[in-house]
């Protein structure tokens, strides 16, 4: 009753979950990853101790197919399970049991395993792998686009309810005290996977780090304007504002973000 995909990063910093479904709240159940060591996607039927104990076995150094293997092998009711997992290296599988509910199964490719059951047919699978082979730029923009693309091939043939999107970088979380870079989460809502991509642009800006390549000198005339306008609205740094407006994450030293610089603009008109 799902459809997913799990990924490294082609420069093998990243690896990440996406997932949609007609299905309350799928981010608690489906998703797992833990930077340097892989992702897993279990659905259909899921079997929750597969995140944990399909994680300790990658640690260990095993491959996503002996892991695939390992877990299937021991589940009773592995014909009801659908799973696919990418190891630190890159190598992806998936499985798909044979008592899921058609349209079910999976795909792998280089660095991926995408895999649904109950869906509307093979095109959504093909459109999670086509769509995440053809796209470029961060690995949550990817498995965004991935779903997507899915979402418009047909998706869940029994209707839309929830997507999540995760990604573990090693310390990318908010203030550098975490590995979880993205964790997006739509529980319940008419059209889960658009909504899921608002999320993530509002997740960019807030958490985000800015690009050193645009940054701007605060010097001279922009020192000023930004000064002023930070008095206008009752503010003596731009640290001050920044924190309450939660942009905190885009500060640097002597620079501003031209994301930060639009959006005080915006609020001192």
């Amino acid at each position: 009753m799902t459809f997913s995909i799990v990924a490294r990063s082609a420069d093998g910093s990243q690896w990440g979950v996406a997932v949609a479904s007609k299905f309350l709240a799928v981010g608690a159940a489906v998703p797992a990853a833990r930077f340097g060591v892989g992702a897993i996607a279990t659905q259909s039927f899921a079997n929750l101790a597969y995140r944990p104990d399909g994680l300790h076995m990658l640690n260990r150094g095993m491959s996503a197919q002996a892991v695939v293997d390992k877990l299937t092998l021991a589940d009773d009711l592995r014909d009801q399970r659908q799973v696919g997992i990418v190891d630190r290296e890159g190598n992806a599988a998936t499985f798909t049991g044979k008592a899921c509910n058609d349209w079910a199964g999976g795909r792998t490719g280089d660095g991926y395993a995408a895999q649904g059951n109950i869906l509307t047919g093979p095109e959504v699978v093909d459109a999670l792998a086509e769509a995440f082979e053809g796209n470029a730029g961060p690995l949550a923009h990817r498995l965004f686009q991935a779903l997507l693309a899915a979402d418009r091939a047909g998706g869940d043939r029994r209707g839309r309810q929830s997507a999540a999107l995760y990604v573990v970088s090693e310390n990318g979380g908010y203030g550098g005290g975490s590995d979880v870079l993205v964790d997006v989460r739509v529980d319940d809502h008419q059209d889960p996977v658009p909504e899921l991509g608002r999320l993530l642009d509002l997740y960019d800006l807030y958490f985000g780090k800015p690009d050193p390549d645009t940054l701007l000198p605060l010097t001279g005339e922009l020192l000023d304007e930004v000064q002023t306008r930070l008095g206008r609205l009752g503010y003596e740094s731009l640290e001050a504002w920044a924190g309450v407006e939660n942009y905190e994450e885009r500060i640097v030293d002597d620079c501003i973000d031209p994301i930060v610089l639009e959006k005080l603009r915006d609020a001192s008109q």
